[in-house]
C-alpha cells in the first residue's frame, strides 16, 4: 500500500479544532478536502501531517501558530476613519467587512475597536496566533 508523498493528490476528511476544543472547520457530511501534497495548497503544518500516511490511516496532529496561519502581526491592524466606511452602517466590534488590495484582491477583515470617529481593522487571518489540532483521515492517494 502506498504512502503519501510530496506530489500526490491525495483526499482527506478532518475536523479542526483550538487547543480549547472549539472545532473551526471539519468535512463531515461534506466532500473529502481534496490537494496536491506540498504544492503549497494548505498550511504548512498539514501539508507535512499527511506525509507518509496510507489511505485509511487516521491520524491527530497538533500544529503550532507558525506552521498554521502565522502569529498575529500588528502591521496589519490600522487605524479607518468611520467616514470611509459605507454611509448605512453601524460600526460594531467583531463585523466583518470585505477590503479590496490595489490590485482588486478582496481581503477578509474584522473590526475590532470603535473610538469616536475611528474604527480599528484587523486583517489578520481570524486563526492567525493560534495553535491548531487536526483530526485527519486519508481517503485517497492518486
Amino acid at each position: 500500500m502506498s504512502e503519501v508523498k510530496k506530489g500526490d493528490k491525495v483526499k482527506v476528511h478532518y475536523t479542526g479544532r483550538l487547543t480549547d476544543g472549539t472545532v473551526f472547520d471539519s468535512s463531515e457530511g461534506r466532500t473529502p478536502l481534496e490537494f496536491e501534497v506540498g504544492a503549497g495548497m494548505m498550511i504548512a503544518g498539514f501539508d507535512s501531517a499527511v506525509f507518509g500516511m496510507k489511505v485509511g490511516d487516521k491520524k491527530t496532529t497538533e500544529i503550532p501558530a507558525k506552521e498554521a496561519y502565522g502569529e498575529r502581526n500588528q502591521e496589519m491592524m490600522f487605524d479607518v476613519p468611520i467616514s470611509e466606511l459605507p454611509e448605512e452602517m453601524t460600526p460594531e466590534v467583531g463585523m466583518p467587512l470585505a477590503m479590496q488590495q490595489q490590485d482588486g484582491t478582496p481581503v477578509p477583515v474584522t473590526i475590532t475597536e470603535v473610538k469616536g470617529d475611528m474604527v480599528v481593522i484587523d486583517a489578520n487571518h481570524e486563526l492567525a496566533g493560534k495553535d491548531l489540532i487536526f483530526d485527519i483521515e486519508m481517503v485517497e492517494i492518486a
